[in-house]
């Protein structure tokens, strides 16, 4: 629930000053790196990472929770002193309390009892406080208990994050994508690969590839045990899953900004191909990233090896969501995976050989 009234006066003083804040932010943080995957140059394909771990807060939600925020303050919904509470299964958490701590507002993260210690540590660390749930689709309906109870104001990502962000352009993460493909040799992407966990940022793509009338293809890769690729496939915004292992993509539900229309193809992918992906990704350029990155590699190769097997030239982008050190207790540890029964032996043998082979089997 939203508390509201009218700014004016210092109110009003106080939400320019916070906006000042925020858009000070986003000119500090430089844009985000272009990487190249290593691919064997014959194949006519290129594929990139766009590294959206470098961002002051360590992921892509960072451009979230700049949106959220300016959203929020601009609406009116936001003024001096008002407790921001959050949903979240992590990292929108560990930026929202990153931009909550630079307006000297009170923060609190209500989130599954099985997200990183990692994750948890960051949101503390910058002020902001964890509130825990057993189940992980309790966290809506806590969340705006919550906000309500204190009088303050439920940010709900899962709601605004599509309608948030200025999608036509203003720098958003398609934006700076093309911008950063025009000098390479297939300057237009065949695909751009991302996973979804609001769905703010497959709408913001598919979006703007519509409005630059680009020919690139969107496709997104859904972990195991989301609602996503369901609802999808069956057209149902009503489907509803278990939930994903994958911190950060993957829902028990299709959120409110999920919008399918924009998605040219979905892809699902086991918990055991995205933490091999993961690691792959570490072993071959030394770049370690989270287990939502995975997902969006294997997904991405899978696509190489479709256009190389139809001989067909042409460029994939795809992201880094968050970097691995997030991760260390659970995704790089075999521990955590042995306990969890996920065998990744297969899919790093299978990746291993990938650029031999150019195979990915059952990859979709």
């Amino acid at each position: 629930m939203t508390v509201t009234r009218r700014p004016c006066g210092a109110d009003r003083a106080w939400v320019d000053a916070a906006i000042d804040k925020v858009e000070a932010d986003a000119n500090r943080s430089a844009d985000t790196h272009l990487h190249v995957f290593p691919l064997p140059p014959e194949w006519g394909v290129d594929l990139y990472l766009k590294d959206e771990s470098v961002h002051p807060t360590g992921s892509l939600k960072h451009r979230l929770a700049r949106s959220l925020f300016l959203y929020s303050l601009c609406n009116g919904w936001i003024r001096e002193g008002t407790t921001i509470v959050e949903a979240s299964s992590g990292s929108t958490a560990v930026s929202e309390a990153y931009f909550a701590s630079l307006l000297g507002l009170p923060f609190v993260a209500v989130m599954p009892r099985s997200t990183s210690p990692e994750k948890v540590a960051l949101i503390e660390r910058t002020g902001g406080s964890c509130h825990f749930v057993d189940e992980p689709g309790a966290i809506y309906e806590e969340a705006a208990r919550l906000a309500t109870s204190v009088g303050g104001h439920y940010m709900d990502q899962f709601t605004y994050s599509e309608r948030a962000t200025d999608w036509r352009g203003n720098n958003n993460i398609a934006e700076s994508i093309f911008g950063q493909m025009t000098r390479e040799r297939h300057p237009i992407p065949c695909w751009v690969v991302v996973g979804a966990g609001t769905g703010g940022t497959s709408a913001t793509i598919g979006r703007y590839v519509r409005y630059r009338r680009l020919g690139t293809q969107l496709l997104v890769a859904d972990p195991e045990g989301s609602a996503f690729y369901d609802g999808w496939t069956d057209e149902n915004p009503a489907a509803t899953a278990c939930g994903s292992r994958i911190e950060g993509i993957g829902r028990p539900r299709v959120e409110p900004s999920f919008v399918p229309s924009v998605i040219d193809r979905m892809a699902r992918v086991t918990d055991a191909a995205s933490i091999a992906a993961m690691r792959h990704l570490h072993r071959v350029t030394g770049r370690r990233a989270g287990g939502s990155t995975g997902t969006n590699l294997w997904a991405s190769l899978g696509l190489a090896a479709e256009l190389r097997d139809a001989g067909v030239e042409g460029s994939i982008v795809t992201l880094i969501c968050d970097g691995g050190d997030r991760y260390a207790t659970t995704y790089y540890d075999d521990g955590w995976l042995f306990d969890q029964g996920i065998d990744i032996a297969p899919e790093m043998a299978v990746l291993d050989a990938f650029a031999e082979t150019a195979r990915l089997p059952g990859w979709n």
